[in-house]
């Protein structure tokens, strides 16, 4: 099947389908839009992900419960009982949802998701096992540590990526998973294959992503780096094939910071989790640097999996995130509710959204520039900019929030920042005109 995807006047991806195992339509996973970034002038917006545009939250816990469900299918050729359920959910917004773990004790891999998009999917996915261990990569630098890996992402605006986790959950031969929301060149994976396999060698590597555009040359890389490493390397996604881009967007950026003071439109209150619930969660004690060399001590969150989890971990973190998404249900007052994750700090809002009953919708931030277009079916119809409260050395991104569209938000930082770093993105967001804003802080 052969499709011509229109994103703007200047720009077409013609897209055919190769393999399809759900039967999954497009307009089940993405929307285009274009990108302002000279390495790749698209974007595939995902609609299950979480990320640019709102979605039930339950919706990106159980795409990577599919995807899982998927990788037990295809690289161990073990059928789960889990299939029909997980499609009903996926395709009937989540009304019968499978959460608890499924696949079988004795498929132990080290599951690795990406920064900063594939956090949360990552995470997901990893749920989905009863005896795994899981990290994500990350953007942040450490203060006093070390990363046990690094690698670059060459087509991001963020390039460089670190590893901050003991060496002991590499220091095996287990199969590796690297998680992804979608490949088109897949070269980051081969690179994080290679930045693993110089220091901790191992027979087996599976790329796992929402979406595979490689074409046949990059094939042929995985190919190639299997022959030269002595390794195997499984391919596993929920739609395959192929695409061909035709043109370039004349676009310019749109979406300025707006740093002056504005006249607050919605009432805003802070939450601090760890005043109220400190037996839940688990700091860790590491001081980060931004990109201005601003050092900040305060503590991150171990539920992140940024340095890593264990296969005991799941029922220990639902339990304490169902715990606060139950508190954050009663200060609940808007029928329509958005919840919005910052940056890397994706899985631990989304699951809570979960939590906090029907009406609530959950996205996050972005550091992708994004041309805005208000039209059907393209996928970046509104947007907003503004320094990154953890770092002004970083622009952030919200895309797809209409004005009155909800009734209240919550925006969620793994780190508390000072209300005056936070003033320039609440005046961006009052924009959208939600009456109520609440922002939540896990640690500080």
């Amino acid at each position: 099947m052969k499709l011509t995807l229109p994103i703007l006047n200047q720009l077409t991806v013609e897209i055919e389908i190769t393999d399809n195992p759900y039967g999954l339509t497009l307009d089940d996973l993405f929307q285009m839009a274009a990108r302002m970034n000279k390495k790749r002038s698209f974007l595939f917006v995902s609609k299950v992900l979480g990320k640019h545009i709102p979605i039930n939250p339950k919706m990106g816990l159980l795409t990577g419960a599919l995807l899982a469900n998927r990788y037990i299918e295809t690289v161990k050729g073990i059928e789960t009982g889990c299939r029909e359920d997980l499609l009903f959910s996926f395709l009937n917004d989540s009304k019968r949802y499978v959460d608890d773990p499924f696949i079988d004790e004795r498929v132990n891999p080290v599951i690795i998701g990406f920064a900063e998009t594939a956090t949360a999917l990552g995470h997901a996915f990893y749920h989905s096992f009863k005896q795994a261990d899981f990290f994500h990569t990350t953007r942040e630098e450490l203060l006093g540590i070390a990363p046990v890996i690094t690698f670059e992402e060459e087509h991001s605006h963020a390039t460089s990526h670190r590893c901050y986790v003991d060496e002991s959950i590499l220091n095996n031969d287990r199969e590796i998973i690297l998680v992804d929301d979608e490949m088109t060149t897949g070269k980051t994976n081969v690179n994080i294959i290679r930045s693993i396999h110089a220091r901790f060698p191992r027979k087996m590597y599976t790329v796992v992503s929402i979406l595979d555009w490689r074409a046949e040359e990059h094939l042929q890389l995985y190919k190639k780096l299997e022959h030269e490493l002595g390794i195997t390397i499984h391919s596993v996604s929920l739609l395959k094939g192929n695409i061909e881009v035709a043109g370039s967007p004349e676009i310019e950026e749109q979406l300025s910071e707006e740093t002056e003071s504005i006249c607050p439109t919605a009432a805003v209150s802070t939450i601090h989790i760890n005043e109220r619930f400190s037996n839940e969660l688990t700091p860790i004690n590491y001081s980060s640097i931004s990109q201005e060399r601003v050092v900040r001590d305060i503590p991150f969150s171990t539920e992140t999996g940024r340095f890593g989890l264990s296969a005991g971990s799941n029922k220990l973190i639902d339990q304490s995130l169902e715990e606060i998404g139950q508190f954050l249900a009663t200060v609940r007052t808007g029928k329509k509710v958005l919840c919005l994750g910052t940056g890397e700090f994706m899985y631990v809002p989304m699951k809570l959204a979960s939590y906090m009953g029907q009406g609530v919708s959950y996205q996050s931030t972005t550091r992708s520039p994004i041309y805005i277009e208000n039209h059907k079916q393209y996928g970046a119809k509104y947007g907003i900019a503004f320094p990154n409260p953890e770092d002004w050395g970083i622009k952030q991104f919200v895309y797809n929030i209409p004005p009155n569209e909800y009734d209240q938000l919550f925006v969620f930082f793994e780190r508390a920042v000072s209300m005056d770093k936070l003033q320039p993105m609440l005046n961006e967001l009052m924009k959208a005109k939600i009456p109520e804003i609440k922002v939540v802080f896990f640690n500080g």
